[in-house]
């Protein structure tokens, strides 16, 4: 690791006006470790009550700003490791996530163990760690975005399980420099993320980043070993899948100079899709203060069809 960005650095939001905790040159191969913090479930833990939260919800660590970067690139930002500490928080909220009507007023929190056994997600319950990356974005190009809810095209809290290590996500660049912040590290979780909370963990993010100048991305996309994958953001969830197999087909047809035909029927023979993060909501709740909180959705290409 060539620098280290601590979690004081952590802000509840995604602006260019916050001053840069870094200034890094793309391209270099070098490595940041950005700290991520725990302190909000740490709190809940202790009183239960979101009234009396000292701390922001799902703070991001950063910003850094990428020398040469400019609006219409985007940022290459490559997962070399995750490191967790030896605990991570369940926690769920009362009138929030997809089963708020069933989970009642009561808040339920967990501290859970982290060791090499794995995740001990109940007494009974001990997963392998699968962690990954909740929150990733650059800055917009004006004003701050939520690191809790919508995601953006610039990123955001998209809570997409692919987004851990040995994956690059590509994200739009809106303003010089990009400000690039990272924060909400999970343990494990399942795609959809049905409480809205994952198995939260304080933890250290390592990552490079490289520039793709003029690429021009309307949304994130996420290269694995296998697979491009195009995240889908829209509200409701029908228009997030068509701007998703939007890129897909664009991807295939003005990149790689297929046929539109072919691109079609690739994408209906191989192409599968589904839901990204939170599995959204309709109504303000404690975390979405706010009418609708758009749908993230995932669109896979094989890189084997290309």
């Amino acid at each position: 690791m060539d620098h280290f960005l601590g979690k004081e650095h952590g802000r509840p939001g995604f602006t260019a006006t916050a001053p840069p905790a870094l200034r890094i040159e793309p391209g270099t191969g070098e490595r940041i470790g950005f700290e991520t913090s725990d302190a909000v479930y740490a709190e809940l833990h202790r009183h239960h009550d979101l009234a009396k939260l000292s701390v922001p919800i799902n703070p991001v660590t950063g910003p850094v700003y990428v020398e040469g970067a400019k609006p219409g690139d985007a940022l290459a930002v490559t997962v070399h490791e995750i490191r967790l500490i030896e605990h991570g928080w369940s926690v769920s909220l009362p009138g929030s996530g997809a089963l708020q009507h069933v989970m009642g007023d009561e808040m339920f929190t967990r501290r859970v163990p982290i060791d090499s056994d794995g995740v001990h997600v109940t007494d009974r319950h001990v997963f392998e760690a699968r962690p990954m990356i909740g929150c990733m974005g650059t800055a917009p190009a004006e004003g701050e975005n939520s690191t809790i809810m919508p995601a953006y095209a610039q990123g955001g809290n998209m809570d997409v399980t692919e987004n851990t290590v040995g994956s690059t996500v590509y994200l739009p660049v809106m303003v010089e420099g990009a400000y690039l912040s990272i924060g909400d590290v999970h343990a494990i979780m399942a795609e959809g993320e049905s409480s809205f909370v994952a198995i939260e963990a304080e933890g250290t993010a390592v990552v490079s980043i490289d520039l793709v100048p003029g690429l021009g991305l309307r949304a994130p996309r996420i290269e694995t070993a296998d697979d491009w994958i195009f995240v889908g953001l829209g509200d409701p969830v029908q228009e997030s899948i068509r701007r998703g197999y939007e890129d897909a087909f664009s991807f295939l047809v003005d990149d790689h100079g297929w046929s539109r035909g072919d691109a079609y029927a690739v994408l209906s023979a191989v192409g599968h899709s589904r839901l990204g993060g939170p599995t959204g909501s309709v109504a303000p709740d404690p975390l979405h203060p706010f009418d609708a909180v758009g749908a993230v959705t995932l669109h896979r290409v094989p890189k084997s069809v290309l």
